[in-house]
């Protein structure tokens, strides 16, 4: 399926958070605090940011997500975007 985002909008794949800890503890799904970081694979009207870059975002950010081909997709808004990873 393809999904564009509307307005000063973006899609964003979270990185996976850990599962286990360096001591080899597994922690249960509500323990694990979601990633703040992630792969943007659409943008709307947006010029700071394009397809591929890899953004930080505030921890809070994306709380609206869709589903798209079984994969969990996050909508976060160009407000909450607060940097770009460069190689």
């Amino acid at each position: 399926m393809k999904v564009k985002p509307i307005g000063e909008r973006v899609l964003v794949r979270r990185e996976e958070a850990e599962k286990t800890t360096a001591g080899g503890i597994i922690l249960q799904a509500e323990s694990i605090e979601r990633p703040a970081q992630g792969e943007v694979i659409a943008v709307g009207d947006v010029e700071s940011v394009k397809v591929g870059d890899t953004i930080i975002f505030g921890k809070y950010a994306g709380s609206d997500s869709i589903d798209i081909d079984g994969e969990t997709i996050a909508i976060i808004e160009l407000k909450d975007i607060k940097a770009v990873i460069y190689d």
